[in-house]
């Protein structure tokens, strides 16, 4: 079996998350089984992890090919053009009033490549002491979230 890698930007998250191990709350949830590989648990940019994309198929109309698949790929789009793989690092957020026009997402952007990023919780800087103290962020049932993204190749 080939695997394909796709690079993945993460919109409307802080720069670490936690994404969603278990086989069970991911097919309940969003319909789609684990990649085969490994992903990480804590996520950081740069990282691979699963998302979760429309299959390239889906529209052959064929009940043997899925609407939606999980893969694993990079946190942070790391653009077509890019010469290095640390782009990624600046790459894992955008801001809807821009994600049109800025070079690093407006392709993605473009192909309507969205793709749903399954997190567990994910986690904002609290700075109410003074200090960056990491808040976890997450849903109170323990139901994992779909985060919007854009995906690449």
């Amino acid at each position: 079996m080939q695997t394909t890698l796709v690079r993945v930007k993460i919109n409307a998250v802080c720069a670490h998350y936690e994404s969603v191990h278990d086989k069970a709350l991911l097919k309940k949830h969003f319909g789609v089984e684990l990649p085969s590989e490994p992903a990480r648990r804590d996520v950081w940019p740069g990282y691979m992890s699963t998302f979760i994309r429309r299959h390239e198929h889906a529209d052959v109309v064929d009940e043997a090919v899925p609407l939606r698949e999980a893969l694993l790929g990079c946190f942070g789009l790391i653009p077509h053009w890019a010469t290095d793989d640390k782009i990624a690092r600046h790459t894992y957020n955008a801001r809807s009033e821009t994600v049109a026009e800025k070079p690093s997402f407006r392709d993605a952007w473009k192909k309507a490549r969205h793709c749903i990023i399954p997190a567990k919780n994910f986690f904002e800087p609290d700075w109410r002491t003074g200090k960056a103290i990491p808040a976890r962020i997450g849903l109170t049932d323990g139901s994992p979230m779909g985060l919007a993204g854009l995906w690449s190749s």
